[in-house]
């Protein structure tokens, strides 16, 4: 085994939990991380996720230890971040149905998107990070649907935080367009957890209210009637494995995901949470 996890950050600013956790966990049993972005950028840790005082809205607490955002600080300075996979100049862009050789170019497309499958064979499973930046560069992002769909069809782990979890709902294969989360059951950000406003993006000043969208709602529709979305409102962490997905709600639940995502990977776990 190469003992490699390919880890999908935002340019657009990760919850610095959302990747200790499964790190930290990951790095203990042996595996080294290896990132991508988007366009190549570093990626940034969001500043509340490095804030121990920091009090989420919606549960009136603080929700990331001084300990832990101590060690997300030193972690968005660390130089492993540097110089992440650029992922546009790795896997290609589809076509537009309106190019002049768009016959010709889909079929380079397919044949090139095989081709860089392959390429993932050298890496154990896909980590998904999540945070608010996730929702502007990876969720509707055709490149990264492509490398989920590798992971996927090769079988292997495919795991993800938060906001990350969107990302599995619309990798779909472009002649079946089927949703490959339907009939299985995974959880992620649950509607009593959504702010109402301040919703934030690094390298940026724009600043939005609420999501774009309920994440509890698209997952709930994605899975289809013979799956189903956990939410565990109430509960401290959710984390949801229904192979090869590892899912997980928030922040709180980081190392919790890490600890499963290594049962899954060394010791064959394909059922927990439900």
């Amino acid at each position: 085994m190469s003992k490699k996890i390919l880890t999908v950050l935002s340019e657009y600013g990760f919850w610095g939990e959302e990747l200790l956790g499964p790190m930290e966990r990951l790095e203990a049993a042996g595996y080294e991380l290896v990132f991508v972005t988007p366009k190549g950028k570093r990626a940034p840790a969001l500043p509340p996720s490095m804030d121990g005082t920091y009090v989420d809205p919606p549960l009136g607490t603080c929700v990331t230890s001084e300990a832990t955002a101590a060690k997300v600080r030193l972690l968005d300075k660390d130089k492993k971040l540097d110089n992440p996979i650029n992922l546009s100049a790795w896997f290609p862009e589809r076509p537009y149905y309106s190019a002049p050789n768009f016959l010709r170019d889909l079929e380079k497309y397919h044949k090139t998107v095989k081709e860089k499958q392959q390429e993932l064979q050298q890496y154990d499973a896909l980590l998904v990070v999540g945070g608010s930046g996730p929702i502007v560069d990876m969720v509707n992002n055709q490149r990264l649907h492509d490398v989920i769909l590798g992971f996927y069809k090769a079988d292997k782990p495919i795991a993800a935080v938060c906001y990350g979890v969107a990302c599995l709902v619309f990798a779909r294969d472009l002649v079946e367009r089927k949703c490959i989360i339907r009939g299985k059951h995974v959880t992620g950000h649950c509607i009593e957890y959504d702010y109402h406003d301040g919703t934030g993006f690094m390298g940026t000043d724009f600043v939005i209210g609420p999501p774009p969208y309920a994440l509890e709602y698209v997952l709930t529709d994605a899975v289809g009637c013979n799956g189903q979305y956990h939410g565990n409102f109430g509960k401290e962490t959710s984390v949801i494995v229904d192979y090869p997905f590892i899912t997980a709600r928030s922040n709180q639940c980081s190392y919790e995901c890490g600890d499963k995502f290594v049962e899954v990977l060394q010791h064959g776990l394909r059922r927990y949470g439900w």
